[in-house]
């Protein structure tokens, strides 16, 4: 049997953990080795990068990718979940109308690096624990705050006013990994004056993957082609790492994992190191303790 490998961009549709989506895409594959490279809460949809077969060691190095996303922010409630699920905590009528120019001042100021509180509902650990399993046990503990880079961040309606009878905006925002859209629309709503909370979200890119890359589980279901043809090469995961070309010698030396010379054109670690038919066989760095030298992080056996 062909042991099928790649990357898989899956479109998640909502209501299903990370987890569960790898569950199924093992089903549908008929194979144990699959991983996603970072979690997407349930009901948020969009972007979901999933590795199979080889591609599974090389996982770890895509969960540090940018994201992109477009997210819905509503005035006038807040919840305990910070997004359109949860309970209602806080509640304030919209009686204005509200210029977009504000609302753009406001986005600008959250551009940048900036600091986050996670939200309860997350899962972020303390002590061991999630911050969700606390918050469902209604125990409320001390969060640490953490710095994300907010890289863009655009409102995408066209119109002058935002209209107190429909107090409902959009943006899109690139950011760094760990950031909380839903905790951004909250803080967003705050300088405004108002209680607020994401009312819808969908992940437009992770790192080198877009929609426009990602399929559908019924896609997938009702796939006339070989399931094969919906996979990237493991090499497009690793595409914004420096990139090592070796001959045949060398080649073998890296597949058995050996230390070698620097080369002199490499200064950043890690990088992937590629055999002359363009496949990764590994990713290096720099020694920890012998200057001069490289060694294998992860060692990618081609069959």
């Amino acid at each position: 049997m062909t042991v099928r490998q790649g990357i898989l961009a899956l479109k998640k549709p909502a209501g299903m953990t990370s987890h569960d989506c790898v569950a199924k895409i093992r089903r549908i594959f008929s194979t144990k080795k699959v991983g996603h490279t970072g979690t997407l809460d349930p009901e948020v949809t969009g972007v979901l990068p999933i590795c199979i077969g080889r591609a599974t060691k090389i996982a770890e190095y895509m969960s540090d990718y940018g994201k992109e996303y477009i997210g819905e922010v509503t005035l006038g409630f807040s919840t305990d979940t910070e997004d359109a699920h949860g309970e209602k905590v806080m509640e304030k009528q919209v009686d204005e109308d509200i210029d977009f120019g504000k609302i753009k001042e406001i986005l600008q100021s959250h551009s940048g690096e900036i600091e986050q509180v996670p939200p309860m509902y997350s899962a972020v650990k303390v002590n061991g624990k999630k911050l969700y399993e606390y918050a469902r046990q209604g125990i409320q503990v001390e969060r640490p705050k953490r710095k994300v880079t907010i890289y863009e961040l655009e409102l995408l309606n066209k119109e002058d006013v935002l209209r107190k009878e429909n107090p409902v905006f959009s943006f899109r925002v690139r950011c760094s990994k760990g950031t909380y859209v839903r905790t951004l629309a909250v803080a967003i709503g705050e300088k405004l004056g108002y209680p607020a909370h994401m009312s819808s979200l969908i992940r437009t890119a992770s790192g080198p993957f877009s929609l426009s890359d990602c399929v559908t589980f019924e896609d997938l279901e009702n796939a006339e082609s070989p399931l094969d043809n919906f996979l990237f090469p493991l090499e497009k995961g690793i595409s914004h790492f420096p990139k090592w070309t070796v001959d045949e010698e060398t080649e073998s030396q890296v597949r058995n994992g050996s230390v070698l010379p620097k080369p002199k054109e490499l200064e950043q670690s890690p990088f992937g190191v590629y055999n002359e038919e363009g496949k990764c066989l590994a990713i290096y760095q720099l020694h920890p303790s012998k200057p001069g030298l490289i060694k294998p992080a992860k060692v990618l056996a081609i069959e």
